[in-house]
């Protein structure tokens, strides 16, 4: 019996499903059709497509009792006052003397107006948050530019905080986002092509380059793996560098991110490309390297020894935080005779109860301290800090006292993770945290010779990746000495006079200087 109703179930849900494709298939079909000069049938076809799509309006606009025109819309997307004071009133107002008026971009308030003949087309201008007309006799809509929603004000960075800098960041708008790059590039060579992606989503995206900077060769090449994108919805920036990155197994991105659009103008400047993707204030710039990640706007704003001198901190402890454990469980393990005889003995009394190996409680801290780390980002902003650090400081003590883990270890964990937050990109440093793991596992298992063939296989993975064919740890390896005056110190402006070699810029000039002093910069 209850195979018989499971078959009826299933015939059920299929036909229900075959009826659903048809309607698919139908709507579709519809979309592609062009508009016709009959008002009903247009307005008949646009209702069976928004079917069931509550937050969808139809206004039908009368004259003397006949229907003029009708017009569409999305509440919630659209300026509904703007759209009653600047095109209602004057078309209603201009209907009432001239019934045959057709042309009504003469009577309307507002700049943007277009004119559009598919459906297809209106659809996606109605969801999009823009009214769209239908008039009588008429086989053209008419679009509104009157989208308006519910938006964050400008806010500060909260990933990428800077002391000296601008305070703005990207917002979830696309137009305040490009808005914010044209504040900052004020000249009609800073392009931005705007695209959709999605077939449900229909999320726009923005490709923006500086024309007689960026290489051309990677702007089609850009273009041509953002037209491959094939997904239902691009919810956010991440969906895009999937889908366009060349290495998808590799821990290391190959593009960044940011929120600031001070560094996403600093990098148009330099020939690369910055992609921005409407809903999400995280924009990407392309083609990246390893020594990018590691580059902080406020480097570039801070005189020039300051920024030197905290780039050789960061590139420091960035070591510090892939090998302190390792190295730590390396030594204690097979290496003791590396460590002074005064210190061997207090590590030996801290840790004569405890019953675990060096490379367990390694693992043990490390796991815990990750786990606190997620928490305090999880956790609301009033307790998340206070959760990470108290919960830190208790379970560190008490791990102590119950004689699970030893001070010194406790130690070597905090400063690795403080460590890793000196890295200016957070995507940078979640591969770091994550081969911390493996370099321990080599490190417990044979030593330092394990810890260094693990460097070595991390070294290699890099030099293998590529970034839109940029090697991924370009300057270094092919080795750029005239570029390392931006890599392993920052050098004065002046000195700086051109752009990275990896971005492959048209004009590589970057200042203007006399014509004496430019002939020893010639490459």
């Amino acid at each position: 019996m209850r195979k018989i109703i499971f078959g009826k179930n299933i015939k059920k849900k299929t036909n229900s499903t075959q009826k659903m494709f048809i309607g698919v298939k139908r709507m579709s079909k519809a979309c592609d059709s062009a508009l016709s000069n009959d008002l009903y049938g247009n307005v008949t076809v646009l209702r069976s497509i928004f079917a069931d799509c509550e937050d969808a309006v139809f206004h039908d606009i009368s004259v003397r009792e006949t229907v003029k025109s009708s017009i569409i819309y999305i509440q919630g997307l659209t300026d509904t006052a703007q759209l009653d004071l600047c095109v209602l009133k004057p078309i209603i107002e201009a209907w009432k003397t001239d019934l045959n008026l057709s042309d009504i971009r003469e009577h309307v308030a507002i700049t943007d107006i277009k004119e559009i003949t598919y459906f297809e087309d209106i659809v996606q201008m109605i969801t999009s948050g823009n009214p769209v007309m239908l008039v009588q006799g008429v086989s053209n809509g008419f679009v509104f530019g009157l989208s308006k929603w519910e938006q964050r004000s400008l806010e500060e960075s909260q990933a990428e905080s800077v002391i000296r800098g601008t305070r703005e960041s990207f917002t979830e708008t696309l137009g305040t986002n490009m808005a914010l790059l044209r504040r900052r590039l004020k000249n009609p060579s800073c392009k931005m092509k705007k695209m959709t992606i999605g077939r449900y989503s229909q999320t726009s995206v923005v490709l923006a380059y500086i024309e007689g900077i960026a290489d051309p060769r990677l702007i089609t090449e850009v273009q041509e793996r953002l037209r491959t994108i094939d997904v239902d919805g691009v919810l956010e920036s991440g969906v895009i560098e999937e889908w366009i990155e060349e290495t998808n197994y590799s821990p290391f991105p190959q593009m960044q991110n940011t929120e600031r659009p001070d560094a996403a103008a600093a990098a148009l400047l330099e020939g690369r490309i910055v992609i921005i993707t409407d809903t999400t204030p995280f924009v990407l710039i392309l083609p990246t390297t390893f020594f990018s990640f590691f580059q902080s706007p406020e480097d570039y704003y801070q005189r020039f020894p300051i920024g030197t001198a905290i780039r050789w901190v960061r590139y420091l402890f960035v070591c510090v935080s892939l090998i302190a454990p390792s190295t730590y469980v390396a030594v204690l393990t097979y290496h003791q005779e590396m460590i002074p005889t005064t210190l061997l003995l207090r590590i030996a009394k801290s840790r004569e109860e405890i019953p675990f190996p060096a490379l367990f409680e390694a693992f043990l801290m490390e796991v815990t301290f990750e786990a606190l780390r997620e928490a305090g980002v999880r956790l609301p902003k009033q307790i998340g800090a206070a959760v990470s650090i108290v919960g830190a400081l208790v379970i560190g003590q008490a791990a102590i006292q119950a004689g699970l883990v030893s001070a010194p270890m406790v130690m070597v964990v905090a400063i690795t993770g403080i460590s890793s937050f000196m890295i200016p990109q957070y995507s940078a440093s979640i591969p770091l945290r994550l081969l911390r793991f493996p370099l321990m596992l080599l490190a417990g298992s044979f030593g330092l010779l394990g810890m260094m063939l693990g460097i070595l296989a991390i070294i290699s993975h890099m030099c293998i990746l590529t970034s839109f064919g940029v090697p991924y740890m370009s300057t270094m390896a092919p080795m750029n000495v005239t570029e390392m005056k931006d890599v392993l110190i920052r050098a004065p402006w002046k000195q700086m006079r051109k752009r990275p070699a990896f971005s492959h810029a048209l004009d590589r000039n970057r200042l203007k200087l006399p014509s004496e002093n430019d002939k020893g910069e010639q490459e």
